[in-house]
């Protein structure tokens, strides 16, 4: 069997050339990898790579949350075969559907149950300026308006997800990650009266795409029809200021949410798969 290892910066340009054929169900590594790089004291995660020395095939980003990459059948037991051994500390599984549900598969037996399968969630991009006119009042959250974005963070989170964010450590490390994305202009929201009634963040950016996630409408103002325009707006503003194509992934029950995606512009470029745990 072809073993696997946990790899280091020596392996960066192969690590950077598997990123690179998966730009958007990769988003979320590459942006952990530009930034930190891969020695293991300064990222928040390992890499595992399988295959040759020269010739990486697959990875496997184990952190926080488990993403396989471009991972074969072999490679999907070889990575399973290494995290059975540990006891899990990851709170989901994301990443193309084929890999998460054959990695799922073979660890639910070690790792099981999960608290949610969420076995198809289609993932969209686009690189268009939406042909709709967006919202001119979603605008970029600013430095100051963390406390009036934050209650919104906390209940789209909470309604996503299925559990509060302020349930660990009191919301603590959450807040900070709301207001590094305010800091970074990742932030948008649309705001009436003192109070956000649309949201959304660009929460991963690399030099290929920027992944949209967040997506939230105040549940007053469900139904009136805010959501494509609003939607318009943060795309038309990350496409020229940001990324050069936009992309998401979205439950494929949430109909909804769908038809805004595509209203936007947004078209299939695959198919992700979550475990939440």
């Amino acid at each position: 069997m072809v073993p696997v290892r946990q790899l280091g910066e020596a392996e960066r340009g192969e690590v950077e050339r598997l990123l690179d054929l998966e730009p958007y169900a990769a988003a979320q590594v590459a942006e952990r990898i530009a930034a930190h790089g891969l020695s293991w004291w300064r990222a928040d995660g390992r890499v595992y790579g399988y295959g040759a020395e020269r010739d990486i095939e697959s990875l496997c980003w184990v952190g926080g949350q488990l993403t396989p990459v471009r991972a074969t059948a072999s490679a999907i037991t070889a990575f399973a075969e290494l995290l059975a051994a540990e006891d899990r500390f990851c709170s989901s599984i994301v990443g193309r559907a084929d890999e998460v549900l054959g990695l799922w598969d073979q660890l639910s037996a070690h790792w099981g149950p999960a608290r949610d399968v969420r076995p198809n969630q289609p993932l969209l991009a686009t690189g268009a300026t939406p042909a709709i006119a967006p919202d001119p009042h979603v605008r970029p959250v600013r430095p100051g308006e963390v406390d009036l974005l934050f209650p919104a963070a906390v209940a789209m989170y909470t309604e996503e997800v299925g559990v509060s964010p302020l349930a660990e450590d009191g919301g603590r490390s959450y807040r900070r990650r709301v207001a590094d994305l305010v800091r970074s202009r990742r932030a948008y929201a649309r705001v009436v009266d003192g109070q956000v009634v649309f949201k959304a963040e660009l929460a991963v950016v690399t030099r290929r795409t920027a992944q949209i996630q967040g997506v939230w409408v105040a549940p007053a103002w469900r139904g009136r029809g805010i959501a494509a325009a609003a939607m318009a707006a943060v795309v038309s503003d990350a496409l020229t200021r940001v990324a050069p194509t936009v992309s998401l992934y979205v439950n494929d029950y949430n109909v909804p949410a769908r038809r805004v995606y595509e209203r936007c512009g947004f078209r299939p470029v695959g198919t992700f798969a979550t475990i939440l745990f």
